[in-house]
């Protein structure tokens, strides 16, 4: 970053991605996949993620990755985020990252603290921060940190434009628009060799209608009501089944899984029988579960961009969402691959699953994969990033 020589920013960028985890959150599979097609692209690409003992990254990467070593911390959660900024703090300032990068781009709060601070010593000359969304917290720390790990940022960008303008009219900065991409190559109708598996190990019932909800139990996921809904299909669906996936979270949800679990428990539905509830799950196996289901269930009350949506339709199968942004962003109305649904009301949540259910719906889909699909990769992705990076170095005079 103290190189800002005309020749190096024409040329390849030496690019060091910072990410929170290294479990598949949809940030973590953003950092991951634009990590990926920076490098095809032919750029250095490292991407830095904290891990406690034993840890790795949940897929195998091409490019490098940097682990950064937690230390053990317990309290709460404004004690345990704390904790990790100072961790990454740590290990970057050992790293001297500004002598090996041009560009220093965190995707979340965390490591846009860390770099913050690093700023601030003037140890780098600033860094650029990519917002997915915004979280409300009770602790004023968490608050504090959430903003100043994008007030301090010299660029910002968002992955919808719902959050772009939620920035500039909520706390007065400027965002540059990026479009998530999906990897055709991995979504696919299929089938796949491993799709047998993956239902046998999971016990989802060959034949039975399958509805797929991806991000674990939270609220923003709108789980309760999806698993209302789900009551209200099994009376004219009596064989279908709910998956839930995933929830690795540094977050606590604890109330609402308490919540989730009394719902459950008074909807007569079985658990691992009606509702399986898989936690997380081999990366290598997300292709087979998209192809299993029938319908992914995405009614979300608060989304960054919603990756698994085009995951979902790259893999030929029908997606009930939100019609709110964003969404309604970058889905066209006009076309039959998803049914929209008020993510306030479980039975319209219920009636859009029936539709998206319909095997002639993805029949349709599979014949004509939407246009979405073509409109969002990763290689224009990270493209767009390279000519992001490349003209805040010209209007500022360094490269971050």
């Amino acid at each position: 970053m103290r190189d800002t020589s005309l020749e190096r920013w024409s040329a390849r960028l030496r690019i060091g991605l910072l990410t929170h985890s290294v479990n598949p959150r949809g940030g973590v599979v953003h950092t991951l996949e634009l990590a990926k097609a920076l490098h095809e692209a032919g750029h250095h690409v490292t991407v830095f993620a904290p891990a406690g003992p034993g840890q790795g990254l949940f897929r195998p990467v091409p490019h490098a990755v940097e682990l950064m070593p937690l230390s053990l911390a317990s309290g709460g959660l404004a004690t345990r985020v704390g904790a990790r900024i100072d961790d990454c703090v740590n290990h970057l300032r050992r790293r001297r990252p500004a002598d090996s990068f041009d560009v220093l781009h965190a995707q979340d709060s965390i490591s846009g603290n860390a770099l913050a601070v690093l700023r601030d010593e003037g140890a780098l000359g600033g860094f650029t921060r990519t917002v997915h969304h915004l979280d409300t917290f009770d602790d004023p720390r968490l608050t504090a940190w959430q903003q100043r790990a994008f007030r301090a940022a010299d660029q910002v960008l968002c992955v919808s434009r719902l959050w772009c303008d939620t920035l500039k009219r909520e706390h007065q900065v400027e965002a540059s628009l990026v479009a998530n991409g999906v990897d055709r190559t991995r979504f696919s109708p299929g089938p796949g060799h491993g799709d047998d598996r993956v239902a046998l190990t999971l016990g989802l019932r060959p034949g039975s209608p399958l509805f797929l909800a991806v991000g674990g139990i939270e609220e923003r996921k709108n789980t309760r009501r999806v698993l209302a809904a789900f009551a209200e299909v099994r009376r004219s669906m009596p064989s279908a089944q709910l998956a839930i996936v995933g929830g690795a979270t540094l977050l606590d949800h604890g109330d609402y899984v308490r919540a989730f679990d009394v719902d459950l428990a008074a909807s007569g539905l079985v658990p691992g029988r009606d509702v399986v509830l898989t936690g997380a799950v081999p990366d290598a196996d997300m292709p087979a579960l998209f192809r299993l289901a029938d319908a992914l269930v995405m009614p979300s009350l608060r989304e960054g961009f919603g990756l698994v949506v085009l995951e979902a339709l790259a893999s030929g199968t029908p997606v009930v969402v939100s019609r709110i942004a964003p969404f309604t962003e970058y889905l066209d109305a006009v076309e039959s691959g998803w049914v929209w649904a008020d993510p306030e009301r479980s039975g319209s949540i219920a009636s859009a699953m029936v539709r998206a259910a319909d095997p002639a719906r993805a029949a349709a889909l599979r014949r004509s994969p939407p246009a979405v699909l073509d409109r969002h990769s990763w290689t224009a992705s990270a493209a767009r990033h390279v000519a992001l990076y490349r003209a805040h170095h010209a209007l500022a005079g360094h490269p971050c």
